[in-house]
């Protein structure tokens, strides 16, 4: 039997549940409940962690740790005045007890009375030889209040204690970023990275600092450090590859992902990016397979369903777009993009009465795109559904009712009904609104060009 098996059979948690098993209740010393208690709720017993803590009041009613971890039990379960009412009185006997005050700032915190957690943290500060865990939660108070200031001093002071806490790190990057405060950022990076060369952390960050601000040399520099720290850090090849595809340097790009699939599990991410820059190489067979691939992993990714369509498109196969459109659809049934593409698909390849129907569900999922208007209309107009057309375009006028080309397009499609009067109306609501699209409208309706009646409207 191993060292550590035997100090496990020996511990308080394992005599406890033995003494459970026997239905005997044994003797234990107060810190011998602490630990048996702690460890319950650290892993979600709460009904033994509740058992002990009985037992354990019973044995040592007078002892305040106990007491704290009852109201530790109580925030779990959300009895926030019951916790309030015990802390408060275990302050009053013991007001120099630094564990009152962080427990009384996190039932004011739970209680939206974020300008009190913060004052009693600042008094309990003074109580407390370990002041990390003020810092934090007085720097995540100041962040409820959104006081970005306040809160990055506090994840500043956290950092300081323990530079390997990237909880704070990333906290105080939030905060130079809602401050829209880039070159303060850079600034503390590189500031913290001349005392800690080798944060992996922190080079990742500086390296988006810099290509928020643009300087992409610079930030290719920062990644670079980054997988010097670290050769495993998977966030640095991800922010490495999307700015190589930005400067067309598809190849290292591929690199870079490919590197991520060699130290975890293959993300669908990764294999689109990799395919997007196959498809950038003009490697479309070896895209489509890295699009399929991605799509076996996240059938659900919007993305790829979306890159692998397009491509087929571009390829102009038809067929095969339709066929993983359809599919995409039978997925995720309320994707806008992807019946948009749908709908599309089916209006160039004639398929106009599936094209009605879809442009139909884009509107009804809540696409009010202009385009999209204007498509519909025109297949209806094919299919010479005129009263229908003019529906659909009057329901786009609802959302862009100074648009010019859907008051014109509307003139036609009532010419078309021979309904002039209505027709007269938006011809000189679209020529008032822009005169200059007139022209569209003769290409839309070919036949009216030479007609009289236009004229004399305008």
């Amino acid at each position: 039997m191993s060292s550590e098996q035997e100090a496990f059979d020996r511990s308080p948690v394992t005599r406890f549940e033995l003494m459970l098993q026997s239905d005997q209740i044994h003797f234990f010393d107060a810190t011998e409940f602490e630990e048996i208690i702690q460890y319950y709720i650290d892993t979600a017993s709460l009904s033994k962690a509740k058992k002990a803590l009985e037992i354990g009041k019973k044995q040592h009613p007078d002892f305040s740790g106990l007491q704290l971890l009852q109201v530790e039990l109580m925030l779990v379960n959300n009895q926030y005045e019951e916790a309030e009412k015990i802390i408060d009185a275990i302050g009053e006997m013991e007001p120099y007890n630094d564990a009152v005050y962080l427990h009384k700032a996190v039932i004011l915190s739970k209680t939206m009375r974020h300008q009190e957690a913060i004052e009693f943290l600042k008094t309990g500060m003074a109580y407390t030889e370990d002041a990390l865990e003020f810092h934090n939660l007085l720097a995540m108070e100041y962040l409820y209040l959104d006081s970005f200031v306040m809160a990055k001093e506090h994840f500043i002071k956290c950092i300081d204690m323990d530079p390997k806490d990237t909880h704070a790190m990333y906290n105080i990057i939030y905060c130079f970023e809602s401050l829209e405060d880039t070159d303060g950022a850079i600034t503390f990076l590189n500031e913290f990275l001349g005392k800690d060369p080798y944060n992996e952390v922190g080079w990742h960050q500086l390296g988006r600092q810099y290509v928020a601000k643009n300087q992409i040399e610079q930030g290719l520099t920062a990644f670079d450090f980054a997988i010097i720290c670290d050769e495993t850090f998977i966030g640095a090849y991800f922010e490495m590859g999307k700015i190589l595809e930005k400067l067309g340097r598809w190849n290292e790009a591929i690199l870079a992902y490919e590197t991520t699939l060699q130290i975890d599990d293959p993300t669908s991410f990764a294999l689109m990016r990799i395919g997007q820059c196959h498809e950038a190489l003009g490697n479309s067979e070896l895209a489509l397979r890295f699009f399929k691939n991605a799509l076996h992993e996240d059938p659900l990714s919007e993305k790829a369903w979306i890159a692998l369509i397009d491509l087929y498109v571009a390829k102009d196969n038809m067929k095969q777009a339709l066929y993983y459109l359809k599919k995409s659809i039978q997925i995720d049934n309320s994707n806008i993009e992807l019946w948009k593409r749908y709908a599309v698909t089916h209006q160039n390849m004639g398929l106009l009465e599936e094209a009605d129907l879809a442009f139909a569900e884009c509107v009804n999922l809540g696409n009010y795109e202009l385009s999209i208007f204007l498509q519909w209309a025109d297949v209806l107009k094919e299919l010479r559904e005129y009263k229908k057309a003019a529906e659909v375009l009057h329901q786009g006028l609802e959302f862009y009712p100074e648009n010019s080309t859907l008051n014109f397009r509307l003139a036609g499609i009532y010419l078309l009904n021979s309904q002039s009067n209505e027709a007269r109306f938006f011809l000189k609501n679209g020529y008032l609104s822009d005169a200059s699209e007139l022209e569209n409208f003769y290409k839309q309706f070919p036949q009216f060009k030479s007609s009289s009646f236009v004229k004399n409207s305008l």
